[in-house]
């Protein structure tokens, strides 16, 4: 069968797309934006991508069309499928028929943590001998794809509470059916499609509404929110997790976050020592997380906590491009206030001694809408300076933060500025942190070849 799927580069068609190449079929599709990881990893798999999006990429017609989230109404593709009653279905909609009906799905849901909890919890599953299918918004480094069919009844999901298609107004993650749910939080963001944070509580409580009472409920212990979403109703039994409460079911106790390292507790009892290739709490919370869904399924703690210390990471997470004299590179994902400030609060107990130098694009819905200003200058408090890009199509003044943020921050209009800039700015025992949920026009590639060159050149 010949499957078209209509925004195929974003992460979980992209994901969905290597998933019905494993199933045999021939595989295509369009994207307005092509662009790595996820352009590279479906190029490997063979899947043909084309630029743009007409309705000639429908000639001749395939078998069946995957319509993505992306496609809006007066789409010109959109239309042509419309108007001559061509049949189309969404992405969550055809993985639930065709992959997920039969499996012991494992969701993993909340706005921040999803992609890497998610990953290090495919892993845990396939350390144990499991051999999980899974399907991630990231590449995790520790498997060549970002999802895979499976070899075993067991299926983790980065469970999405994004809308499904311009035709299905639900989250993605009510297709999924999960038997283990794990919430690791829960606040506004969305605000493209979300008029408040009560219609995303409603979402989750939709999503509880259909967990089976046999299942497994595994929330994030202070997070008052999620409780509001369990007090409209839950009939699934409760477990959570905490590195700060000990009341948690599952709690991180003894951290040491220069070295990722931490007690793991379950019911007030040790359980093992747990140390991360990762740095920051929040990698730690989201580990304690993937440990006690991975036992739902049957892994032994002690084993989980193993496979955690060979856990690599997942590309643009906290990513690591490279050091340059003495000079750190990392790239990540982060784009909401509370994401930026966990990330740059975790460099700075990595590196104490160093200045963080953050680089932040404004690309999300949400971001570009101005829904997150009020929160966003005060989380840069932990960097030494801020570099900040303004997109051409910023709904906001970017003076109304700036003015706020406590380091000292320059604003560019353009990336090959930002770059030229932070070369003359930069000395050793410097950490950079790139902050963008998109390409950025590839800052990151463009600034590990400066730096390189810049190496090269001192050497010689």
């Amino acid at each position: 069968m010949h499957i078209h799927i209509l925004g195929i580069c974003g992460t979980f068609m992209g994901s969905l797309a290597i998933i019905a190449k494993q199933l045999g079929h021939t595989v295509s599709g369009s994207d307005a934006n092509v662009y790595p990881p996820m352009s590279t990893q479906l190029e490997m798999a063979g899947i043909e991508l084309m630029s743009g999006y007409s309705v000639d990429h429908l000639f001749p017609m395939p078998d069946q069309i995957i319509v993505g989230n992306v496609m809006a109404r007066g789409n010109e593709v959109a239309e042509y499928l419309l108007n001559n009653h061509i049949p189309y279905t969404s992405g969550p909609a055809w993985l639930h028929d065709q992959v997920l009906q039969e499996r012991w799905v494992l969701a993993v849901a909340g706005t921040h943590g999803k992609t890497t909890t998610s990953s290090m919890l495919a892993w845990i599953l396939e350390s144990a001998g499991l051999k999980p299918g899974f399907l991630i918004g990231g590449v995790p480094e520790n498997f060549d794809y970002s999802s895979r069919l499976g070899d075993s009844k067991y299926f983790v999901i980065e469970a999405d509470e994004y809308d499904t298609a311009f035709f299905d107004k639900r989250s993605k993650f009510i297709h999924y059916c999960p038997h283990t749910l794990l919430i690791n939080n829960l606040e506004f963001d969305h605000a493209d499609i979300f008029d408040d944070l009560d219609a995303i509580k409603r979402q989750f409580h939709h999503l509880l509404r259909i967990l089976p009472s046999d299942g497994k409920l595994i929330i994030n212990q202070d997070d008052p929110n999620i409780k509001d979403v369990i007090d409209m109703g839950c009939w699934t039994p409760i477990e959570s997790f905490s590195t700060t409460n000990h009341a948690a079911t599952w709690f991180a106790d003894d951290i040491d976050l220069q070295n990722s390292q931490f007690t793991l507790q379950q019911n007030d009892k040790p359980r093992g020592l747990g140390a991360l290739k990762l740095f920051g709490r929040h990698n730690i919370s989201n580990a304690i997380a993937a440990i006690a869904a991975a036992q739902h399924a049957g892994v032994y703690v002690e084993d989980a906590l193993q496979a955690l210390t060979t856990f690599s990471g997942v590309k643009r997470r906290l990513e690591h491009k490279g050091t340059f004299n003495n000079i750190n590179i990392y790239d990540d994902f982060a784009h909401h206030p509370t994401e930026i400030a966990a990330t740059i609060s975790a460099f700075k107990d990595q590196y104490p001694e160093g200045r963080i130098i953050t680089i932040f694009e404004p690309r999300s819905n949400s971001m570009r809408l101005g829904i997150h200003i009020e929160h966003l200058a005060n989380a840069f408090d932990d960097a030494d300076k801020v570099f900040i890009f303004e997109p051409s199509d910023l709904e906001w003044s970017i003076k109304e933060v700036t003015q706020n943020i406590k380091p000292e921050t320059k604003v560019f209009t353009e990336v090959d500025n930002v770059i030229l800039d932070l070369i003359n700015e930069v000395k050793p025992g410097d950490n950079i942190l790139i902050l963008s949920n998109g390409s950025f026009d590839g800052l990151s590639a463009k600034l590990v070849l400066q730096m390189s060159r810049r190496e090269s050149d001192a050497i010689h």
